[in-house]
């Protein structure tokens, strides 16, 4: 924790499956509104539901990049039969309105098709990133960087690492985090600055290595 700031918050992004859900119902009401919009008024929809948030890539080892891989063929070859055979079963079993059993197979079917996009846009776009080829000159993904608080004095050091991989209890933040992103590039002997809620947080960057 830095000056009262807990580092789960400074090292923290939003997830991925919140930001789909979102994005869903964003244009779930555009929709609606395009079906009661005048004429003159849709052309304004269209931009709304054909707009396409841009996708950030995602820095993985070839470990994680093969760990991803098997998961999504097994949601494809084992979870989604298994959520189709469930929701078929569940129909079979009465009037679809009072089937509680049919809402939570259904539910559960969206939310692992949610998962199963989302998994393949990260490995679509993700960088694997080789340990061997990495310059310890500035800090990059994979370098452990020890940094000191200049507001604190105090001194730790963490790895840089992707957003599949990150693990605050492990020592390992996400380059897309606050302190991530504040951090990248840096060499011995800068400074980088990270904005919190209280205010600008200034870690010195004391050193770099694999």
């Amino acid at each position: 924790m830095f000056e009262g700031i807990p580092l789960e918050r400074l090292n923290s992004n939003p997830k991925p499956a919140k930001s789909l859900l979102k994005n869903f119902f964003f244009r779930f009401i555009i929709y609606i509104f395009v079906l009661t919009a005048t004429p003159h008024k849709m052309w304004r929809c269209i931009f709304f539901i054909s707009f396409k948030p841009k996708i950030m890539s995602e820095y993985v080892t070839k470990e994680t990049f093969a760990k991803m891989r098997e998961e999504l063929q097994h949601m494809k070859g084992i979870d989604r039969p298994a959520a189709s055979r469930a929701i078929a079963e569940a129909r079979e079993k009465g009037d679809l309105k009072e089937n509680a059993e049919y809402d939570a197979a259904k539910e559960a079917q969206g939310m692992l098709e949610a998962r199963i996009k989302q998994l393949e846009g990260i490995i679509s776009t993700a960088k694997i990133v080789d340990p061997n080829s990495i310059d310890t000159s500035k800090v990059a993904v994979l370098t452990k960087v020890t940094i000191t608080n200049l507001g604190t004095k105090k001194t730790i050091t963490y790895q840089i690492v992707g957003e599949k991989e990150a693990d605050l209890k492990a020592g390992k933040i996400s380059a897309s985090s606050p302190i991530g992103k504040g951090l990248l590039g840096k060499a011995i002997g800068e400074v980088a600055e990270v904005q919190a809620p209280t205010g600008i947080i200034k870690f010195k960057v004391e050193g770099i290595s694999i």
